[in-house]
């Protein structure tokens, strides 16, 4: 190995795991930055001893990146790398021979489990239980059980196919349902059929469940918006566990309102913390989580984890060998 590397972080950790973290990327030297970020995908402004660094990991200010002279090696401490995604500063990161990865491994499984759980809920109409519970206590034996329903056979469309959508893939198998996801180019899966966007809007209509898995971007700004949602086989159900900004959110509560879309269970929205009087949380059928779709009990633990085994393979010199971008 060369030279221990020092480490700029501005992951919101405990005291407990600062401590952690430093330890077990002994020999490394860690800079934790005074501000930090808040959640895994909120960025902070620049930091002076980011330029101390030859490697960067959460959500640093982009700019500042590109004026790093030491940089060898960013990863972002998300899935979603949207603010990072420019032409611009890959150029420069190929240029300088700086690495670039993600944590898109990390959030797969609790993603992919959230997403099932949402659909498990919808078909066996817990939502109703609840209300029932909640409210007049009564005994809704007749109606849960003539609105429940099965997976197997049901035909989902998935918007997207990254890291979460293939452990998605994995985990409805037993379900036997039809699986598609949508990409821009099609190409050969087991157990989907991933097809081009060209036939994006026919497949709608004979889809149970939509499912948008898309990253924040120009091209991806409003994917789900009205047009989109008026080819949705009415009373499918919604899921997004993409992003917020991907889908045109007057759009599906108008869908909602109307009866077409049978229900919305939404991971993530725009703007984020939701305010309490957005017209999204008392649209009917739409459950809301907060974010926490990727957020499992031993997410710093497996952020470490992930972070480690690249940072040996950069300190020896190599590529990361995990959810490497450029």
């Amino acid at each position: 190995m060369s030279r221990p590397l020092t480490i700029w972080c501005n992951v919101a950790l405990p005291d407990a795991s600062r401590a952690d973290w430093a330890a077990r990327l002994s020999p490394h030297h860690v800079l934790f930055a005074e501000t930090k970020s808040a959640t895994v995908v909120d960025a902070t402004g620049p930091d002076p001893q980011l330029l101390a660094a030859d490697v960067v990991y959460g959500q640093p200010d982009p700019q500042q990146l590109a004026t790093s002279k030491r940089l060898r090696w960013f990863e972002a401490s998300s899935a979603g790398y949207a603010r990072y995604d420019t032409t611009a500063l890959q150029e420069l990161f190929e240029k300088r021979g700086i690495f670039f990865s993600n944590s898109s491994s990390v959030f797969a499984e609790p993603c992919a489990q959230h997403v099932l759980s949402q659909m498990l809920m919808l078909a066996r109409a817990l939502p109703e239980c609840w209300s029932n519970q909640l409210e007049s206590r009564g005994w809704p034996y007749a109606e849960v059980r003539r609105h429940s329903r099965l997976l197997g056979g049901e035909t989902v469309v998935m918007l997207g196919f990254g890291a979460i959508a293939r452990r998605l893939v994995e985990l409805l198998a037993p379900f036997r349902m039809k699986l598609f996801a949508v990409r821009r180019k099609a190409f050969s899966v087991p157990g989907v059929h991933v097809v081009g966007e060209d036939r994006l809007s026919a497949l709608l209509g004979e889809a149970d469940h939509v499912i948008n898995l898309l990253p924040e971007g120009e091209s991806t700004f409003h994917f789900v918006n009205a047009r989109r949602l008026a080819c949705i086989k009415p009373g499918a159900r919604f899921y997004n566990i993409g992003r917020g900004g991907t889908v045109d959110q007057r759009a599906l509560r108008e869908a909602l309102e109307s009866g077409r879309l049978g229900a919305a269970c939404l991971d993530v929205m725009t703007p984020e913390p939701l305010p309490p009087d957005d017209p999204l949380w008392s649209a009917p059928r739409c459950y809301l989580t907060p974010h926490t779709g990727g957020g499992f009990s031993g997410e710093l633990e497996a952020l470490l984890a992930h972070f480690a085994q690249n940072l040996a393979s950069v300190a020896a010199g190599d590529p990361p060998t995990l959810d490497r971008i450029w």
